[in-house]
C-alpha cells in the first residue's frame, strides 16, 4: 500500500544561537543536508526539534527559511500543535500556505485525563478553522511525554470525520503491539515509527515508515533499510543498516537524548554551535560530551 505520507523522516534537530534564537541558516543547511543523505522529508519542529520551546514567530521563521534556502516545502513536516486551538491554527494554516506536505499535531498536552470527545473537538476545530483540502494532519502519538494518548476509537473517529486529511501518525510510545494493530485495523492510515529500531518490524506489519531522531545523524542506514526490507537480495545490506541504526541510536541514548543528539551533531556537522539548546534542557557536560565523540569515532561516524 502507498500512503499520503511514507518513507525516512527525520526528526530534525534545531540549532539556537546562544542568546536563545533559531539560527535560521544553520537549520536550512541541516534540512538539505538531510534530504542529500537519504530522508525523503524533515519532520520539524517536533520533540528533538524543541518545538514548544520557541514562540510562534519564531517557528514560522523556521518554515520560511528552510523553503528560502531551497529546501522544498512538499518535503516538510512541521510539528504546529499547542495547547491553544487558535495558535494551533495560526501554525497549521501558515504551513498549508508554505505547501508543506503536512503537519505533525500532538494533542493539546497541558490538561491531563481529558476525554475522546475533548480531544476530538481540539482536532476537528483545528481542521475545521484551517478549512483546506491542502491539509494533511500526522497524529502524534507519544503519550509518556504528553501524558494524553490517542486512542484507536478517538483515531477511527477522526478518519471517518475527516478522511484523506487524518492521514498518518506518528507512534512514539515504543509499543510494538499498537503499531501493529493500527496497521491492522486502519490500512489507509500512514503509520510511522518514533523509534529508529522499529522502523523495520513496522515496515513487515504494514507501516508506512519513521519520524525519527537518529536519523539526524544516520538518515544514510535508514534510508537503506527502507529501501531494501522487503527484497531478499538485500537482506544481508539491509541487517548492516540495521545493526548500524541501533548502535547509533544507542549512543542517543547514553545520556540525555536531546543534548546528546546536538553534540554528534556538533561533531558530524563540524559546528559547535549545535550544542546550543533552549532551556530548560542544558547541554552535556564536557566529559559526557567527549565520550559520545569517542565513541562516534569508533562507531565509523
Amino acid at each position: 500500500m502507498t500512503h499520503a505520507i511514507e518513507g525516512v523522516h527525520c526528526a530534525a534537530a534545531t540549532p539556537v544561537t546562544a542568546e536563545g534564537q533559531p539560527n535560521l541558516r544553520l537549520f536550512a543547511e541541516h534540512c538539505r543536508l538531510l534530504l542529500e543523505e537519504g530522508c525523503h522529508g524533515i519532520a520539524m519542529l517536533g520533540t528533538t526539534g524543541e518545538a514548544n520551546s520557541f514562540g510562534i514567530a519564531d517557528r514560522m521563521a523556521l518554515v520560511e527559511a528552510a523553503v528560502d534556502h531551497g529546501v522544498p516545502a512538499g518535503a516538510l513536516l512541521p510539528g504546529t500543535s499547542s495547547p491553544s486551538v487558535a495558535d494551533t491554527i495560526t501554525l497549521t494554516r501558515h504551513a498549508v500556505e508554505a505547501g508543506c506536505k503536512g503537519v505533525v499535531l500532538l494533542p493539546p498536552y497541558y490538561y491531563k485525563g481529558v476525554s475522546d470527545e475533548g480531544l476530538f473537538r481540539f482536532y476537528a476545530r483545528v481542521i475545521e478553522g484551517i478549512g483546506s483540502d491542502a491539509l494533511r494532519v500526522v497524529l502524534y502519538h507519544i503519550p509518556q511525554v504528553t501524558q494524553v494518548p490517542l486512542g484507536h476509537e478517538l483515531i477511527a473517529r477522526l478518519m471517518d470525520s475527516f478522511p484523506g486529511i487524518v492521514c498518518g501518525i506518528k507512534d512514539s510510545s515504543g509499543d510494538m503491539d499498537n503499531m501493529t494493530e493500527l496497521c491492522r485495523r486502519f490500512p489507509d492510515l500512514g503509520v510511522l515509527a518514533g523509534a529508529d529500531p522499529l522502523m523495520l518490524p513496522l515496515l513487515k506489519v504494514g507501516g508506512a515508515g519513521c519520524i525519527t531522531a537518529t536519523s539526524n545523524l544516520r538518515a544514510d542506514a535508514l534510508r537503506v533499510v527502507w529501501e531494501g526490507w522487503n527484497d531478499p537480495a538485500k537482506s544481508e545490506e539491509v541487517a548492516a543498516a540495521q545493526d548500524r541504526i541501533d548502535d547509533w541510536r544507542g549512543l542517543t541514548n547514553a545520556y540525555v537524548q536531546l543534548p546528546t543528539v546536538k553534540a554528534m551533531l556538533a561533531r558530524s556537522r563540524d559546528d559547535l554551535g549545535w550544542l546550543n539548546l533552549m532551556p530548560p534542557l542544558v547541554e552535556l557536560g564536557e566529559a559526557e560530551r567527549r565520550a559520545v565523540w569517542l565513541k562516534m569515532e569508533q562507531l565509523g561516524g
